[in-house]
């Protein structure tokens, strides 16, 4: 068994999961801090330099799981691994934010998803070689081709 324990928590202005915008064409342009833990400010050194950041967190509010599920994008079943559902057997999230600025332990950011006082269990600088001609969007894509048609 491992454990983890939060390095700072989310600070929005979703207060409920109905607020946060969901579903195909969804933008997630939503501004909020990241409030990182001062025993941890020594490890944002040089983040400041990155546009872009990886936050993983936990779904804090989440009950149980379900292996399938209908995601809101859809209206056929889907591997809960292959799909955003916070109804998973480990609740944790992954959401990419654009860094606006950082102001000590503060990490003022666009793109926020998550509810007001969820737990940050991780920040990684968001790097990726995929070439986006290569990126695949699997039934996602397939679902927003039966939207348009």
């Amino acid at each position: 068994m491992f454990k983890m324990q939060p390095i700072g928590f989310v600070r929005s202005s979703y207060s409920e999961t109905a607020q946060i915008p969901k579903g195909c064409g969804a933008k997630h342009e939503a501004e909020g801090v990241l409030d990182i833990l001062p025993e941890f400010e020594q490890g944002l050194t040089d983040i400041e330099g990155f546009s872009h950041l990886f936050v993983i967190w936990t779904f804090h509010q989440a009950e149980g799981y379900s292996l399938l599920g209908k995601p809101p994008t859809d209206d056929r079943p889907h591997g809960v691994f292959a799909t955003r559902s916070p109804r998973r057997p480990n609740p944790i999230g992954l959401t990419v934010v654009e860094m606006i600025r950082r102001e000590g332990t503060r990490l003022y950011v666009r793109g926020i998803d998550m509810l007001d006082g969820t737990p940050i269990l991780d920040i990684k600088p968001y790097l990726s070689s995929v070439p986006a001609e290569k990126l695949k969007r699997g039934w996602l894509a397939e679902a927003e081709a039966r939207q348009k048609d």
